[in-house]
């Protein structure tokens, strides 16, 4: 399973390059606005520098929504580093949009997708990756990793190789359940990733080490 960060903030992503697992960034408008990114300008610069920071793919998401500016911004960003993904969302335009680029190599996140549905609509049209919202729809009393399940297996029956990206993870229960349910990518904020590594015995453990040590080397 790759682990992207879902986040604009540099500090956060330099914190998970610096751990040694990170394999890509996803972002949205609302990302880059927490940040105080604003003005396109400002906004394809941070892009910018994220990929030189990330080696792997890198989400950047269009804020268009008809087919003609939603390919006019996605090719401004293709154009920007190799590691971009352009990030469209799942409506008719997105759609089309997402074919054109697949025609032009240009790689695609297919975002804000809630149903089995629109995942296949996304693969058939060519998306690199689909994104299901895995919290948001927990959040209705929907099961949100049953669509995950959904999808994985739709894909697999198949052979789409789009990939699907786990979206909109917010614990690390969430996480290890993506995993087991065959989830190519899941991104999320920071201290899901960094949750992985705590565990009570684990720190018990490691304090009964170093008492032990201390008591033998002073």
């Amino acid at each position: 399973m790759k682990f992207f960060i879902d986040t604009a903030n540099l500090k956060d992503i330099q914190e998970a390059v610096e751990l040694g697992v990170l394999d890509g960034v996803t972002t949205n408008p609302s990302l880059m606005a927490k940040e105080g990114i604003k003005g396109m300008d400002n906004i394809m610069a941070h892009y910018k520098q994220i990929c030189e920071m990330v080696d792997g793919d890198v989400s950047a998401e269009v804020i268009a929504v008809d087919f003609d500016e939603m390919v006019r911004e996605g090719e401004m960003f293709a154009d920007l580093h190799p590691n971009i993904v352009v990030k469209v969302p799942m409506t008719r335009d997105g759609v089309k949009a997402i074919k054109h680029f697949s025609e032009k190599g240009i790689k695609t996140n297919c975002t804000l997708i809630f149903t089995a549905g629109q995942a296949l609509l996304a693969a058939k049209a060519g998306a690199t990756y689909v994104s299901p919202f895995v919290g948001r729809l927990d959040d209705i009393g929907h099961d949100g990793l049953q669509l995950i399940q959904q999808i994985v297996d739709i894909f697999s029956n198949y052979g789409y190789p789009t990939q699907v990206l786990a979206a909109s993870v917010r614990h690390v229960p969430h996480l290890i359940q993506c995993a087991e349910l065959g989830a190519d990518v899941v991104t999320c904020p920071l201290n899901v990733i960094t949750g992985l590594l705590n565990h009570p015995l684990t720190d018990k453990g490691l304090a009964q080490f170093l008492a032990d040590h201390k008591k033998v080397n002073g």
